[in-house]
């Protein structure tokens, strides 16, 4: 494991239950409000799961650590993902909050030992999505959007909750249209948010 996150394991005692060890970890670092977040996505996750015939462990665990990486505020996300060799985007240079799905990724592998290339490749994406995603990235990039991290509910969600129900990719398409039509919410347009519009527009 990274002696960079000895730190933030010290004192916690895991059990077999990894919703508990997140959680306890989250709210350790005081962030109470990603380890709710993480919960309702996971739980959001496991049922799309459920609808699209896919193994439901897969989409809670994903779920649960989807954001782990956010016990590192923004200002400290640059400097870990170097120490942590990640290669790190332009767009993640100049919006630091997205890079935390790569730190996610890290974080699932060395502290939890998550070792599933579905669950680390969903967990790695699930802010921006990416080209060519699988129908796990998709269902863990739906349900972080659905269970979003704000207050209130998302302005889109009648919409990505109708077509939810007819596919994937048109709820995922219904969260780009949402920042597509508002630029005030696309800070930085990253390659890979922007690979996966492309490819999902033409379909």
């Amino acid at each position: 494991m990274e002696e960079i996150f000895g730190y933030l394991i010290k004192d916690l005692t895991f059990t077999s239950d990894l919703a508990e060890n997140s959680n306890r970890l989250l709210i350790k670092h005081n962030r109470t409000r990603i380890a709710e977040h993480s919960q309702r996505v996971a739980k959001k996750a496991k049922i799309l799961a459920r609808q699209y015939g896919i193994d439901e462990s897969l989409a809670e665990t994903a779920g649960l650590l989807h954001d782990i990486g956010g016990v590192y505020p923004n200002d400290k996300r640059i400097e870990i993902s170097k120490i942590l060799k990640i290669n790190i985007l332009p767009e993640e240079e100049e919006l630091p909050l997205i890079i935390h799905q790569k730190i996610s990724v890290i974080m699932s592998q060395q502290i939890f030992n998550i070792q599933s290339p579905d669950i680390l490749s969903a967990i790695g994406c699930h802010t921006t999505l990416k080209a060519g995603a699988s129908i796990l990235d998709k269902i863990l990039f739906v349900a972080d959007k659905i269970e979003w991290d704000q207050d209130g509910l998302p302005p889109y969600i009648n919409e990505i909750e109708r077509t939810v129900n007819i596919s994937l990719e048109l709820a995922a398409l219904t969260y780009f249209k949402y920042l597509w039509n508002d630029s005030s919410k696309l800070k930085v347009i990253h390659p890979w948010l922007a690979d996966a519009y492309s490819e999902l527009s033409k379909k």
